[in-house]
């Protein structure tokens, strides 16, 4: 090969580039998430029928009619949204930070160990309207404190915030398995419900009030975020701690002060589960949703009103997939497969919102030839 050659070789454009997108417009990006939408059912619906023979259609309307069938099941539904909500804005102050809060499973976890203690040696001898508002102090305290450990170390010594976040998780999960062995004589570590400390019922509905608090929370966010000084010190330390320095905000309190935010909203998450719902406590009591809302939080662009479309997706599908496979007579492998497919589109269509792919032109190609 000549020198010319070589030298041609070198300059050669590839056949397409990845190019950052401008701002896309919200139409534009909403019609792009819906034709994501369409494929992953058109893709899932002909893998349905190649693999269990089954009528995509009959599937579809086991997962999008069964859900709805009944005010129970949509009720159902309806808390489980607000509960992986309510997660999901506890994270959201961390991530629009950049400080990547993985522990939220733990902080919950803590708030639930803490309401359930309060319930436990406090059931009985105070009355509720005392012991709930102990019960709550104590679950956003000690999530509060659950958070502040890792910021600490983050904003003192710049550790790995993920990791240690992560690792928090695990500890949290063995001080509930811990008490759960010293509140279980038997050393069955299933502790039976708990009689005293139940949160108030509205409107005969057991999730009325929790549904009630959620929406207060998610408006709250949202102002304490767009519209407090403190939301704007946030989003200035997550575009650039050095800018955020040079205009004189402490970046160490920052951390400090929008993780013990997140984490006191895990433990108010972890109050309404063991208050509101289950009324006791097991390892599980967090059921994952920690790990799931950073999906929520992400795919809403860490916004908390388009966390609610976000949460209701994650809860649909998870819904729809348990009842295709309750009605068919699945494995619950299958359709937490289609759930799955579902999701890698819906994930996969935020690289074309933000992303283009640019093609080499005909121009370009023939001023190649020449070289």
């Amino acid at each position: 090969m000549t020198a010319t050659n070589k030298k041609a070789a070198k300059q050669r454009e590839p056949l397409f580039h990845v190019a950052k997108r401008d701002a896309v417009p919200l139409w534009k990006s909403l019609l792009i998430r819906l034709v994501a939408l369409a494929l992953a059912f058109l893709f899932c619906g002909l893998l349905t029928f190649l693999i269990t023979r089954h009528s995509p259609l009959e599937l579809y309307e086991s997962m999008f009619l069964d859900v709805f069938r009944t005010s129970r099941r949509v009720w159902k539904m309806i808390k489980d949204i607000a509960v992986l909500l309510c997660i999901s804005l506890a994270v959201t102050p961390a991530f629009r930070m950049r400080f990547w809060n993985i522990g939220a499973e733990g902080q919950v976890l803590v708030g639930c160990l803490a309401t359930t203690a309060c319930m436990y040696y406090l059931g009985g001898k105070v009355p509720d309207h005392l012991l709930i508002p102990i019960m709550l102090v104590s679950a956003l305290i000690s999530g509060a404190v659950w958070g502040l450990i890792p910021a600490v170390f983050k904003a003192k010594w710049n550790t790995n915030e993920t990791l240690f976040t992560l690792m928090m998780n695990y500890i949290a999960t063995y001080l509930v398995a811990y008490f759960l062995l010293v509140w279980t004589p038997d050393g069955s570590s299933t502790l039976p419900r708990l009689q005293h400390g139940h949160l108030p019922v509205f409107f005969d509905n057991d999730y009325a009030l929790i549904v009630m608090v959620v929406v207060a929370l998610t408006l709250l966010m949202y102002v304490y975020l767009y519209y407090s000084k403190q939301g704007y010190e946030i989003s200035v330390v997550g575009e650039s701690e050095n800018t955020a320095r040079y205009v004189g905000i402490s970046v160490p309190r920052v951390i400090i002060r929008t993780m013990l935010v997140s984490g006191a909203v895990c433990g108010l998450a972890g109050f309404l589960i063991v208050g509101g719902l289950d009324h006791s406590i097991t390892t599980e009591s967090a059921g994952g949703r920690g790990f799931t809302a950073i999906m929520v939080s992400w795919l809403a662009k860490f916004n908390p009103i388009l966390m609610v479309a976000t949460s209701f997706l994650l809860i649909f599908l998870d819904h729809g997939a348990a009842r295709m496979s309750q009605d068919f007579g699945m494995s619950d492998a299958f359709p937490k497969v289609i759930t799955g497919i579902i999701l890698f589109f819906v994930i996969g269509c935020e690289f074309f919102i933000n992303y283009r792919l640019v093609f080499r032109t005909k121009a370009s190609a023939k001023r190649e030839e020449k070289a």
